[in-house]
């Protein structure tokens, strides 16, 4: 797996992950545990939608995390 999320990109993530889960927890809902894939993406830095795709928002091209 190569790194493909930037800064902003977690920051919005882990912002938009906390919104829903808090959504979720409000309306007792268990699509509040959806929101929980947002942050975790954030934090090892890989999301497979944006690997499928070839989507890139890092700027280090060649950071390996495993």
């Amino acid at each position: 797996m190569i790194e493909n999320l930037g800064n902003t990109d977690k920051i919005v993530r882990i912002f938009i992950g906390l919104a829903i889960v808090l959504m979720g927890v409000e309306y007792e809902s268990w699509w509040g545990l959806v929101g929980f894939i947002f942050p975790i993406t954030a934090v090892i830095n890989w999301c497979p939608i944006y690997a499928f795709f070839g989507i890139r928002t890092s700027k280090d091209k060649g950071r390996k995390l495993i």
